[in-house]
């Protein structure tokens, strides 16, 4: 059984699973707070083929702070986690 994380994570067990991979706190909190990060997909656009907001879009919904005044290869940076 996960250990419960408090309310700033939404899956405790993907959150768990993927510290266990070695990813930061941050990024590991943000991608388990993703609703919809569990589900398996595929038929996504890849970032260089979506607008700028489709991209800004994302980053909110991911909680990717700045997102603002970045460009749209900052965005695809930031999403990525790099």
């Amino acid at each position: 059984m996960a250990k419960d994380h408090g309310p700033s994570v939404k899956n405790d067990a993907q959150y768990e699973a993927l510290r266990d991979e070695g990813m930061s706190k941050q990024k590991a909190a943000r991608i388990s707070n993703t609703p919809d990060a569990s589900k398996k997909g595929g038929h996504a656009k890849k970032y260089e083929e979506r607008t700028k907001q489709e991209l800004y879009d994302e980053a909110k919904k991911v909680g990717i702070e700045g997102r603002s005044k970045m460009s749209k290869e900052e965005l695809i940076e930031a999403l990525r986690g790099s």
